[in-house]
């Protein structure tokens, strides 16, 4: 039986992280949609600007409706398990181009990025 902290290293050696730096270049670059799998409650208190948000509870059944498989997509929550998990279910449904931002939101706001919110 795995435990939360199993999957999420099990999701992780399959699924690409991204540092924050990394991050910040991809948002300003405009190719890259950014994903926030937080509860409505977290998003309340600050985002990545122009991110969109699907719950990490019902993003399996909401994201075909707004995002291409074939798109990039960084995920990211508060630190980077969330997201790890939710990309993995991500490739799962056929995505090919996800990945996780290491660090999450706060790995973010401590490298002076941008937060609207």
């Amino acid at each position: 039986m795995k435990s939360y902290t199993d999957m999420v290293a099990d999701a992780k050696t399959r699924i690409p992280q991204i540092t924050a730096k990394e991050a910040l270049a991809e948002h300003a670059s405009g190719k890259s949609i950014f994903l926030d799998v937080r509860d409505i409650q977290e998003v309340n208190l600050g985002k990545i600007p122009g991110a969109m948000h699907i719950s990490r509870g019902t993003l399996e059944s909401k994201v075909e409706a707004v995002i291409p498989r074939d798109a990039r997509v960084v995920l990211y929550c508060p630190s980077g398990n969330r997201s790890a998990l939710a990309a993995d279910a991500l490739r799962t449904m056929g995505y090919t181009n996800v990945v996780s931002l290491a660090g999450g939101f706060s790995g973010w706001a401590e490298a002076g990025g941008d937060v609207d919110g």
